[in-house]
């Protein structure tokens, strides 16, 4: 993905006053900044959220303009978002919630829907991988789950999906400790050379875990500073400020 100066907001107010990005295939990159900064607005635009708009710049996605793409067309593209207020879909079981979902992306693709039985094998695998309960699967979705509940079923959607770019947006929002290190055991063991990510974060507890490539600082919505592990120990170290 690369990102041109990219100019977006709401309601008529501009947020994002010229972001520069680009993720390379296999890279994980981590975007922190303070409230404010812009942060989950960037990963709304990115994912077609339809109540914000782009007022000037690009994004391309594999050579295509994403800009142009609707919200579905980018999920069948291979772009995930994890939300940082996973919503509850009652009345509908996480089992036909991801059948739905694994045969939308299926048929984009040109390909078959999976049988019965190897759709619960692929689930049943993906599950594990998150350690979650078999029992999950015949649940509404995320109604009456705990907030680590919630995203571990967002993690749990994303290895089912099998996206080429994830979102993170602050999923480590709300964790204790153990439910962090599952989130985090998740992405690393969906990580590949092939598969990137955006990780949306104030805090550097997530990173202790999920190691990024590259640091951004976003503040007042741009993209203030651009570095290593050094980044994230001078935020530990003196806050947002000093940037």
């Amino acid at each position: 993905m690369e990102i041109k100066d990219l100019h977006a907001g709401i309601e008529g107010q501009e947020i994002l006053h010229g972001v520069n990005l680009c993720i390379r295939r296999g890279e994980i990159h981590a975007v922190m900044g303070p409230n404010g900064a812009g942060k989950s607005t960037l990963s709304a635009v990115l994912t077609g959220k339809p109540q914000y708009s782009v007022t000037g710049g690009t994004v391309s996605f594999d050579g295509r303009d994403l800009l142009a793409m609707s919200p579905e067309e980018r999920a069948w593209a291979g772009i995930f978002l994890s939300f940082q207020y996973p919503v509850e879909i009652p009345g509908v079981s996480i089992t036909n919630f991801m059948k739905a979902a694994v045969a939308a992306k299926r048929k984009a693709a040109g390909l078959e829907p999976l049988s019965g039985g190897d759709f619960l094998k692929l689930m049943r695998q993906k599950m594990a991988l998150v350690q979650m309960k078999p029992e999950f699967s015949k649940r509404e979705v995320n109604v009456g789950f705990s907030g680590g509940e919630k995203k571990r079923n967002e993690i749990f959607q994303m290895a089912m999906l099998d996206p080429t770019l994830a979102i993170l947006d602050e999923t480590d929002s709300g964790l204790d400790v153990d439910a962090l290190k599952i989130v985090a055991d998740g992405v690393n063991a969906l990580h590949t050379p092939d598969k990137s990510a955006i990780i949306i974060t104030h805090y550097q507890k997530l990173l202790d875990y999920v190691v990024p490539d590259v640091v951004h600082v976003l503040k007042a919505g741009r993209i203030v500073a651009t570095g290593g592990r050094e980044i994230i120990d001078a935020i530990e170290r003196n806050g947002f400020e000093q940037f």
